[in-house]
């Protein structure tokens, strides 16, 4: 295969091209998956259902376009996005799973962290941000914080998004003379890309740490967007039991009569329309 036809392919998890997905075929198909993430929706405020759904990743592997797929078309009553910027000096002083427990669903929420306290097992631990000794010891005692977790009540699902190296190269390239991401390009994002492999180990040690029966991980393999994001959203609506709330038919009501009013004359400063 030439060199032109590899970048119009997406490479399966076990090495196999696929077929190109026109943006009409994904289009489809995420329409087809907001139907039932709204059924979800509805399910989740008629049950009580607590969901608590975790993405990590590495730098450039996808989270944020996988959250805003997840997003667009239910409402953010009920779908919370939980990302917490660096603790304040109170906060450090803190146990560290304090900061993230007051953001953990109640009844009828579906919440999700981009980066959760896995910053202890990922970057904290790689950028030298908490001692070795510490990151070991929070490895140790994840699962038990997650069981209690689980125990709660609360259906808890793990994403690892899996970028390889050269995508991830090709997307952090991308952002540096494009305006709408520059932003992304942070000194501890060029620092975190730099160190590939301490990433690695970092995530192996987390995996055999934290991959339990109760809270295993999931790994989507993301150099494709359009098929992880499609992919992600499907695997998640079969991990909850959710079902289709019966709803009464819905008419719109008369409107009331005008009884002689008039509109009035109160737009004195109007957005300028230049498109």
């Amino acid at each position: 295969m030439s060199k032109d036809k590899k970048k119009k392919h997406a490479v399966s998890a076990d090495g196999e091209a696929n077929a190109p997905l026109t943006r009409k075929a994904y289009d489809q198909e995420l329409k087809a998956l907001h139907g039932e993430l709204v059924k979800l929706q509805l399910w989740a405020k008629h049950t009580g259902a607590k969901v608590c759904v975790i993405f990590e990743g590495r730098d450039g592997a996808g989270k944020g376009g996988v959250i805003k797929a997840i997003l667009e078309r239910v409402s953010p009553r009920t779908f919370r996005v939980v990302a917490l910027p660096p603790p304040t000096d109170r906060e450090k002083s803190q146990m560290f799973i304090q900061r993230y427990v007051p953001h953990l669903p109640a009844a009828g929420e579906i919440v999700i962290f981009d980066r959760s306290w896995y910053n202890r097992a990922g970057v904290e631990r790689v950028m030298g941000f908490c001692p070795e000794e510490t990151a070991k010891k929070f490895l140790a005692s994840v699962p038990f914080v997650e069981k209690a977790i689980v125990e709660s009540g609360v259906i808890l699902i793990k994403y690892w998004l899996e970028v390889s190296e050269e995508e991830q190269t090709r997307r952090m390239e991308s952002r540096i003379d494009d305006p709408r991401k520059v932003w992304k390009l942070s000194p501890m994002d060029l620092e975190s890309y730099s160190r590939w492999y301490d990433y690695s180990r970092a995530r192996d040690e987390m995996f055999e740490a934290s991959d339990t029966q109760w809270a295993p991980w999931f790994v989507a393999h993301s150099d494709d967007k359009k098929r992880a994001r499609l992919n992600i959203i499907s695997h998640l609506l079969s991990r909850i039991p959710y079902e289709e709330v019966p709803r009464e038919k819905i008419e719109l009501p008369k409107r009331q009569k005008s009884h002689g009013y008039q509109e009035a004359d109160y737009a004195r400063h109007r957005v300028p329309e230049r498109y």
